[in-house]
């Protein structure tokens, strides 16, 4: 085992959990504004897989060109799922919302059989095949744009909850609903505009991870429960606790592979969710008085 290869494995860490940070970081919002559980989440990141897909082979477009139509696509249907579905028992028992998403995953999942048959699929960018070499390190070219694009992504969403309107409206909600509302914030606006809002970002997570990764209609599951561990890893509510969350989650998870073999990848990884609850119960940034 020599160090080029541990410095390899720590990259492939690195770009694979910034996946999981966009898809954190939507569950983040969606939870912090709505305090809404959605454990269908996952789904929009395979319907963001699939639709990235579609692009570039029916349309011929660049892959990464067909995230970027992929995700408003993925934002109206988050906003159809938000109005139809978990408008209706927002407020009342957290098995509403529970039993709501189980639905959901079953209606998406079987939509996307459906249109898209169980074959795996992978979405080939123009970068496919291309490494890059530095020094006795290579690396393929789409792990480090995949990396580039979330953190563009991470900005552009930093600017929005900090530098907008919305986004202030957003930070307000999220603290206090009902003040926000008496200072004239139209909340069901703003759960419409976070639920679109994290939405795209599990679609943007979507088309990466199908470029990363080959995938079927099943694959929701997983990143979901990821997602879930990474913010309770770096604090519920807290961006930046996604973010660290989600790197430390890739690493863990890619050196255990790396050391261990394929098998204790996501044991490893929830393995340290455990060791951190137990030393920080609220997590890495949580709060302790929340």
């Amino acid at each position: 085992m020599d160090i080029s290869t541990i410095i390899l494995t720590l990259v492939w860490g690195v770009a694979i959990g910034c996946v999981y940070i966009l898809l954190a970081t939507g569950l983040n919002i969606i939870f912090g504004v709505m305090k809404l559980v959605n454990f269908a989440h996952g789904q929009l990141l395979m319907i963001g897989a699939y639709l990235t897909w579609t692009l570039t082979v029916t349309f011929g477009l660049n892959a990464y060109l067909a995230i970027v139509f992929t995700m408003p696509i993925v934002a109206v249907l988050g906003i159809a799922v938000e109005r139809l579905t978990f408008r209706r028992i927002l407020g009342t028992d957290k098995l509403n919302e529970i039993f709501i998403s189980l639905g959901l995953i079953y209606i998406f999942e079987n939509v996307a059989l459906l249109i898209w048959g169980d074959r795996s699929k992978q979405i080939i960018s123009p970068f496919n095949n291309m490494i890059l070499d530095l020094s006795s390190i290579s690396i393929t070219y789409d792990r480090v744009v995949a990396v580039v694009v979330v953190v563009l992504a991470l900005v552009a969403f930093g600017l929005l909850i900090k530098k907008t309107k919305i986004g202030l409206a957003m930070q307000a909600t999220s603290q206090k609903d009902t003040a926000a509302q008496l200072m004239g914030v139209n909340i069901e606006k703003i759960y419409m505009i976070t639920f679109a809002l994290g939405a795209a970002l599990a679609a943007c997570a979507g088309g990466l991870y199908g470029i990363i990764f080959s995938f079927n209609y099943q694959i929701g599951a997983m990143p979901t429960i990821i997602g879930f561990a990474i913010i309770i890893l770096g604090g519920l509510g807290s961006i930046k606790g996604a973010i660290v969350g989600g790197l430390l989650y890739g690493i863990a998870e890619q050196l255990a592979t790396l050391f261990l073999g394929g098998i204790w990848g996501s044991a490893v990884a929830f393995a340290l969710l455990i060791v951190v609850l137990i030393v920080r119960p609220k997590g890495i940034f949580g709060v302790k008085g929340e």
